[in-house]
């Protein structure tokens, strides 16, 4: 996380059983250890990929990296943690709807921690669309937005 200050009114929300006590994702598929929401819609969150992370075996076992899709399921799992921690996210559950304006703009390997930082751009009864921004040590290595449709949990 970055060195600002907390904003009034922050809520920060860590470690796995706190994650899956907020998020209906398990293991292998949870990707937040660390999330913080405020009043006014900010979200930061954090994960460090580590070398056991099922994706490495086979991507690439060589030269592990973070695949593409696990960054932005990342982000978008951080942004429901976060909506849901701040209270701005309807019960039920989140589907991935449609992702726009993703880049990759640096490698995430073992050991990295991604540090987020996800903004609510439209909340609703029914969907809630977000935008983000994923760093490591600093450097941009991700941003995209997306759209997660609620269903009901039946």
């Amino acid at each position: 996380m970055s060195d600002k200050a907390k904003p009034l009114g922050a809520v920060a929300v860590e470690g796995r059983a706190a994650m899956e006590a907020i998020l209906p994702h398990r293991d292998p598929f949870l990707f937040v250890d660390r999330v913080e929401a405020s009043i006014d819609g900010k979200i930061r969150a954090s994960r460090k990929f580590v070398e056991g992370d099922f994706f490495f075996r086979g991507h690439f076992p060589q030269y592990p990296v973070v695949p593409g899709v696990i960054l932005v399921e990342t982000m978008a799992q951080a942004g429901g943690a976060g909506a849901r921690v701040a209270g701005t996210a309807a019960n039920g559950l989140a589907f991935l709807a449609t992702v726009d304006k993703a880049k990759f703009r640096r490698q995430v390997r073992p050991g990295d921690t991604l540090d987020m930082e996800i903004e609510n751009l439209r909340v609703s009864a029914r969907m809630i669309r977000q935008a983000g921004k994923g760093y490591v040590a600093g450097e941009l290595a991700v941003e995209a937005e997306w759209l997660c449709l609620i269903g009901d949990n039946a």
